[in-house]
């Protein structure tokens, strides 16, 4: 597919290089890891990719550009760079998870996507920063290991978390596809706050195995990527049972049909006009004019309401913080003084709910989940702003002590939560710019495995948006 995304380099731009002959994957990689220490060096570093091994970036790009050399190419990523969260386990780096004390020993056994992703081709240049521990949705991490990621379009402003780094790299143009994991907008946010377009799939959609379990009932995996075209690739990939992963076995077909459809006729949009503006006026107004673009294309709005939606925000808090609080118990009583000041808040924070709380938090689960079942037989998507606010400014003692804001933490995760509680499926789509010129992204929310019709609106949706502002830190990996 070659609808790329104006200013940053995609998918496909990169596979017509490499097929036409123009470039060979290992061309790529060498300006890929020139560009990688450029990173390092640049004031402030940019802090996106945090452990790489040129070696290991060589070794998979030769292989590949002999693939090319001999026509039998892997799949539509071979070649194509990427990245994976550092919460994924990847041969031969350390595991840290974005702590200081965890991964001592390099990885001798990859993730099933990193796995994947190398049986496709992919040349994984490196594994990604992110917020200690997946805690925080702004994803400053002042440790030694990690420091702050920069936000592409604006380096005193953070990228979003937990997935940080994975949305830094791709905003920047290290590479056109990462992983990240999602469980209370960790992939959305900061695809939202770079400007670049991001998927949570169905809970269960994409094996978690060879992740740290921080949360079992909320977390999915999905990629993060220059284009919706791209997000679908990578998709159809990763998106099937793994036998080491007992949530996704049961999970239908992963299809892409009428992903391509020229219009979006006979498709209901579901809006709940309330919940949909409580965000700034700024993005309200981008949000709204997003939505009379997909209903010109022949879609229809249909005015939803979203019951119970603050009792649904608290009990997804409760779930994902006492899931969290339960696996790291041994963490914080043995590591807790080197754990950041904001992780060891939350995760004491997450130590006062009770059995009580957890089960109750799990009841509203359920009828959240059938809510959503009735509204679902009446619309085929529902559509919030991704995020009610831009990418939130850095302050020189971020740097030091980290950041602890939980009203931006609440407030950041408003349109994601359901997702991560009931299980939906959610993407994200550049919609356009702040004033202050930061990116501004669209929601959309389609029933379980129904990932199909996300695509198929987000592709419809990047055509919204008539130019793409290169970030101001940006390097061209064809150039």
């Amino acid at each position: 597919s070659g609808c790329g995304r104006g200013g940053l380099v995609t998918n496909s731009q990169l596979l017509l290089s490499c097929r036409s002959g123009k470039l060979t994957p290992s061309q790529v990689a060498k300006n890929i890891i020139a560009m990688l220490e450029d990173c390092d060096k640049s004031s402030p570093p940019l802090r996106a990719i945090v452990q790489w091994d040129p070696e290991q970036i060589m070794l998979m790009a030769e292989a590949s550009t002999t693939r090319y050399r001999n026509k039998c190419t892997l799949s539509c990523l071979d070649g194509i760079p990427v990245c994976l969260k550092e919460e994924f386990k990847v041969v031969p780096y350390h595991h840290r998870v974005g702590t200081v004390y965890l991964g001592a020993q390099p990885e001798t056994e990859d993730a099933t996507v990193a796995k994947k992703l190398r049986e496709a081709g992919a040349i994984i240049i490196g594994v990604s920063n992110m917020h200690e521990l997946g805690t925080g949705t702004t994803g400053c991490n002042p440790n030694r290991y990690h420091k702050i990621p920069r936000n592409p379009y604006n380096p005193n402003h953070f990228t979003g978390g937990s997935s940080s780094g994975s949305a830094a790299a791709v905003a920047a143009g290290l590479c056109p596809v990462a992983i990240g994991t999602d469980g209370g907008g960790s992939v959305r946010i900061p695809a939202s706050f770079c400007g670049v377009v991001g998927l949570k799939g169905t809970f269960g959609r994409i094996s978690c195995h060879g992740s740290l379990p921080l949360s079992y009932s909320t977390v999915s995996v999905g990629p993060i990527c220059t284009s919706v075209a791209d997000a679908a690739i990578v998709y159809s990939i990763l998106a099937e049972p793994d036998l080491l992963y007992p949530y996704g076995l049961q999970q239908p077909k992963a299809t892409l049909s009428d992903m391509c459809a020229p219009d979006l006729k006979g498709l209901k949009l579901g809006v709940d006009w309330t919940f949909f503006k409580a965000c700034d006026a700024e993005i309200l107004s981008a949000c709204e004019k997003a939505v009379k673009h997909l209903q010109s294309l022949g879609a229809s709005v249909v005015e939803v309401s979203l019951p119970e939606m603050e009792e649904a925000r608290v009990a997804h808090v409760i779930c994902i913080l006492s899931e969290m609080r339960d696996f790291l118990q041994p963490d914080f009583n043995k590591h807790f003084h080197e754990m950041n000041l904001e992780t060891r808040a939350s995760l004491a924070l997450a130590s006062q709910f009770t059995a009580l709380d957890y089960i109750k938090a799990n009841r509203q689960r359920t009828r959240s989940m059938r809510f959503l079942q009735e509204i679902f037989s009446t619309v085929n998507c529902i559509l919030t702003p991704a995020v009610p606010c831009t990418a939130p400014r850095i302050y020189e003692s971020d740097l030091l002590t980290g950041s602890s804001d939980m009203s931006f933490t609440v407030r950041s995760m408003r349109f994601m939560q359901l997702g991560n509680f009931t299980g939906i499926p959610g993407l994200v789509v550049p919609i356009g710019y702040s004033s202050a010129g930061l990116p501004i992204s669209l929601q959309v929310m389609a029933k379980w495995w129904d990932e199909a019709v996300l695509l198929r609106i987000g592709l419809k949706l990047e055509q919204f948006r008539d130019q793409t502002k290169k970030p101001s830190i940006y390097y061209d990996i064809l150039a």
